[in-house]
């Protein structure tokens, strides 16, 4: 069960990685070119926010199932010491959580918001916090050796 997951929240993980770049795009966009906020606009808030839900959940379970955040809940202070291990025990899903609040956040609060110029600011800043905030929490191949795509 451990590898499917893993492999679902790695290809799942490229989904987001589109979706938010699609979405922060889009609302910045919308936001310096003055459009009108339209249902798609609504949708691929949706959408990303739908996308980090699932990856949440996924991450969720794997923080439990993983032999590597055993390996590091076994021995927490030697896991903090270890750059790896501390990333995946504690790093990665705190990061990752906020990730998920701020996306929220953009789109609760860009609903609300009656001004369409406006909309589309609030969801541009807090999209691309996220986003930001995402492509520092994920493990790369080039900060923590993970494949770009598993087989």
């Amino acid at each position: 069960m451990y590898p499917f997951l893993l492999l679902l929240h790695a290809y799942i993980r490229w989904a987001v990685v589109i979706l938010a770049l699609v979405v922060t795009v889009k609302a910045s966009i919308g936001w310096l070119a003055r459009r009108p906020w339209v249902r798609f606009d609504d949708r691929l808030g949706l959408f990303y926010t739908m996308a980090l839900d699932i990856q949440l959940l996924l991450g969720v379970i794997l923080y439990f199932i993983s032999p590597l955040t055993w390996v590091a809940l076994n021995d927490f202070g030697a896991a903090m010491s270890d750059p790896i291990l501390r990333f995946f025990a504690v790093e990665h899903w705190l990061l990752m959580i906020v990730v998920v609040v701020l996306a929220h956040l953009g789109r609760g609060r860009a609903r609300k918001i009656v001004d369409d110029t406006k909309k589309h600011r609030t969801a541009a800043i807090f999209y691309s916090l996220s986003v930001l905030l995402a492509l520092v929490a994920i493990p790369w191949p080039f900060t923590h050796g993970r494949p770009w795509l598993r087989l």
